[in-house]
């Protein structure tokens, strides 16, 4: 630290720290275990799908179906493709060779649907999938790997056929018999739902869907169930080798029961991850969680892709979000672009240079960047379930162009300043630039977005007194030749519907004479 300034002694240790926390701009890599690879045990599961589950054949697409008045579900919630623990564990190569750090699993619990948000039973694993044995011993082969494990959590509701909640639903009917003068139970084991008249089922469900009970989150002893006791669903698993949860719906959870759910979950394993599904403005919804799922983020990056939004708004929307939200909480929420809720991005934005876009700057923002299976490999899909399709694991193994893409994007967060680094805009006229930054003046990166139909010429103001004047820069993703900094002022030409990741060339390697203009900056 000799040549320190005063504002590195400042950020001593800021970035050492940052890149000590597995949970900071990690890459994730979201499955949906029953579509994410095809399981050679069928034969001695078919049990497991009883009607009116039916189960499909790898290669059929899902297609909505009809309303179940008698189960209160659709018809395309019990359609299977059979996927289960082992044939993930059987692809894990794929996924490490991507470059992913975390896995994320939509709900493993035992429940009755096909995606599993309507749990039975926390504790226990569907047994399409296997066992909580498989569980364990998936998060130590990922351990083995260098990864981590990411479990879905659903404590915002219950499944319909749940035994706790049908037992409770009995009682309730029973006491508002005239023949039952035992009126309705008001103590802590049974009151673990809303009843009453005011609910067209009779009850109180998430958005009206009658099969998705919500839990009564102000009872003690469902908190305690869920995340409070030493043995409840929350420290349970963690305990047992997951490192982390991602809250569905979390926002309906508030933010003094998510606050109690991560301090659970911090003191079970310190330094474990828990992300929100948060579509609102994400700045007061932290430190309750560690993360969230980047909503509105999604929504600037698609709309910028899709030319709805031009790239000086963008900048200044995706500024706003940077300086109101704390930043380390920042670098541990996940970019996405699709997952199981939305079309998939090639679907969204069908332009592969517009989607190119929405891509290069999901791996270049603060964040961890949110890869769902399939959309390496280009799949498509619409609304649900058309987005849930089984992955395509012949275009894998044909070498789709989309996978060395997605590799090449993955390979971009090895940059130091891309993974922890801070952030701050460059100004620009018609594009929407950025730089990365660290202590460390050759770790910079700066990200020029051109989402227009036509190249744009610009001059760009490098706001870092680091850089020193004619440092070359490269595009990481070679799309342009290398430009030198002239007076802190880059001149430069992006193509339409282009990013450019530039970096800085180290001058020993730019000059080839062994001199560094660096060396008195660190």
């Amino acid at each position: 630290m000799s040549h320190a300034n005063r504002e590195d002694r400042r950020l001593a240790g800021r970035y050492e720290a940052r890149e000590r926390d597995w949970r900071n701009g990690a890459v994730v890599y979201q499955v949906l275990v029953d579509r994410f690879a095809p399981s050679d045990r069928l034969a001695a599961k078919r049990h497991l799908y009883p009607a009116p589950k039916r189960l499909r054949r790898w290669d059929e697409r899902p297609r909505r179906g009809r309303y179940l008045d008698d189960l209160r579900l659709w018809s395309h919630e019990i359609d299977f493709w059979g996927g289960d623990l082992a044939s993930l564990v059987a692809r894990l190569d794929h996924v490490q060779r991507l470059g992913a750090e975390v896995l994320y699993l939509n709900p493993i619990c035992e429940a009755y649907t096909n995606h599993k948000y309507d749990a039975l039973d926390y504790a226990a694993v569907s047994p399409e999938y296997g066992t909580r044995d498989e569980v364990i011993a998936l998060a130590d082969e990922l351990h083995r790997r260098g990864m981590r494990l990411v479990l879905d959590g659903v404590f915002n509701h219950m499944g319909g056929q749940s035994a706790r909640f049908r037992r409770e639903q009995a009682a309730r009917s029973r006491a508002a018999s005239p023949d039952d003068t035992a009126g309705p139970g008001t103590d802590e084991a049974t009151d673990w739902f809303h009843f009453g008249p005011q609910y067209p089922a009779g009850h109180r469900s998430w958005w009206g869907a009658a099969n998705l009970p919500e839990l009564n989150l102000e009872n003690p002893a469902v908190r305690a169930h869920l995340w409070g006791a030493p043995d409840s669903v929350v420290r349970g698993w963690l305990h047992d080798g997951i490192d982390g949860w991602r809250l569905d719906v979390a926002f309906d959870i508030g933010f003094v029961r998510l606050q109690e759910l991560t301090d659970a979950a911090h003191a079970q394993k310190p330094g474990s991850l828990v992300v929100g599904e948060i579509p609102n403005y994400p700045a007061q919804w932290v430190p309750s969680v560690d993360g969230v799922m980047h909503f509105a983020l999604r929504r600037v990056l698609l709309g910028m892709a899709s030319g709805h939004l031009d790239g000086p708004t963008a900048a200044r929307m995706i500024a706003r979000i940077v300086a109101d939200t704390d930043f380390e909480h920042l670098l541990k929420s996940w970019i996405y672009l699709d997952n199981h809720d939305t079309e998939r991005l090639a679907t969204a934005v069908p332009d592969e240079r517009r989607r190119r876009v929405a891509q290069v700057l999901q791996f270049t923002l603060p964040g961890s960047p949110n890869l769902y299976y399939g959309s390496e490999v280009g799949m498509t899909g619409g609304a649900d379930p058309g987005m849930r399709a089984p992955m395509r694991w012949d275009r894998v193994e044909s070498g789709h162009a989309q996978l060395e893409w997605t590799r090449r994007l993955v390979a971009l967060r090895e940059h130091r300043a891309l993974r922890v680094g801070d952030f701050r805009t460059l100004v620009s006229r018609e594009l929407f630039a950025f730089e990365r930054h660290t202590d460390r003046a050759l770790d910079a990166v700066l990200v020029v977005a051109n989402p227009s139909d036509r190249a744009v010429d610009e001059w760009l103001l490098v706001t870092d007194s680091k850089i020193m004047d004619l440092t070359l820069f490269e595009d990481l993703l070679g799309q342009v030749a290398p430009v030198a900094v002239n007076a802190a002022m880059l001149t430069l030409t992006v193509p339409a519907h282009t990013v450019l990741v530039l970096k800085p060339v180290p001058p020993q390697r730019a000059r080839g004479d062994g001199y560094s203009n660096y060396k008195r900056v660190q």
